[in-house]
């Protein structure tokens, strides 16, 4: 995950963003979806259960979906000819046995790729023989897999180098019928390191929800002035986990937006920032994010 936020939102956002907000009241609360509910703790599936299948492929997000992630989390990219792909890198390299940049090839040549054989390759002791061979899915085919009983936590990646990104992802959420009427019917949550990329989809539709993506290089710090202006279209931001505090995490949740950092896979850490009071975050392990919170409810 990359991105630059402090040095745009102040002059992007505070000017484009409106005055609406999202986030409901505390009695809404009580009745929301985990979305939008900050008395839940949001489990999403980091590229699906990624520590245990290849990422971004179907069996990954069935894995996410039987360890009781509560969202599955898909990184968009775009084809040459213009279709919405599920992979986190603009290049083929890291996770295919192709070689280049995603923009420069159709849905048609990605398909012939195999998106699963270099997992089995890395991590020899998750390896499964049918993970060999498989393809890299489109947006469409992940939400014809899962339906409407499941819900998504979509990121737009590199919006810049993709036009038309925003237009298209609307057009198919609107197409399987997951934007819901309000942000508490919605089933799906759009997050991008791009204030620009959400406040384009917030003009579309300001009925979904968004979440602004930050990246910190050292210790987490954010002005009041910052907060507020992200609140004006979006509930919420993610950031790399380690490098927040409890006085980071009271401070987004004292201006009423959720927090759900990035991304934590033990569960030592896990509790800690549950204990500081995060509403959620991404794991490449959901069931063992599962097991913390059952741990939490018990106590």
């Amino acid at each position: 995950m990359r991105g630059i936020f402090r040095s745009i939102i102040l002059s992007t956002a505070l000017v484009a963003a409106g005055s609406g907000t999202f986030l409901q009241s505390e009695a809404a609360a009580d009745d929301a979806k985990p979305s939008i509910n900050p008395k839940q703790i949001l489990n999403v599936s980091h590229r699906g259960a990624s520590g245990y299948a290849p990422e971004h492929t179907i069996p990954a997000y069935e894995l996410g979906e039987r360890m009781k992630g509560d969202y599955i989390e898909i990184d968009l990219q775009m084809t040459k000819d213009g279709e919405l792909i599920a992979m986190h890198d603009e290049t083929l390299d890291r996770t295919t046995n192709g070689t280049g940049l995603v923009k420069n090839y159709t849905l048609a040549e990605i398909k012939q790729l195999d998106a699963g054989s270099w997992f089995n390759e890395a991590y020899p002791e998750f390896a499964k023989p049918e993970y060999a061979g498989l393809q890299v899915p489109t947006l469409q085919e992940v939400i014809e897999r899962f339906g409407r009983g499941e819900r998504y936590y979509i990121e737009t990646k590199s919006p810049e180098v993709y036009p038309g990104m925003e237009e298209k992802l609307l057009e198919i959420l609107r197409e399987y019928k997951l934007i819901g009427k309000n942000a508490a019917s919605s089933k799906v949550l759009i997050q991008s390191f791009s204030p620009e990329s959400l406040l384009k989809v917030h003009e579309m539709d300001p009925t979904i929800p968004l979440v602004q993506l930050l990246w910190y290089t050292g210790p987490a710090v954010i002005s009041d002035a910052e907060l507020e202006a992200v609140k004006k279209y979006a509930i919420g931001v993610g950031m790399n986990f380690n490098m927040i505090d409890q006085a980071y995490v009271q401070k987004v949740r004292q201006h009423g937006l959720l927090i759900h950092p990035y991304t934590v896979n033990e569960q030592a850490d896990m509790r800690k920032l549950l204990d500081w009071g995060v509403t959620g975050m991404f794991t490449n392990y959901p069931d063992r994010l599962h097991q913390v919170i059952k741990e939490k409810k018990f106590k």
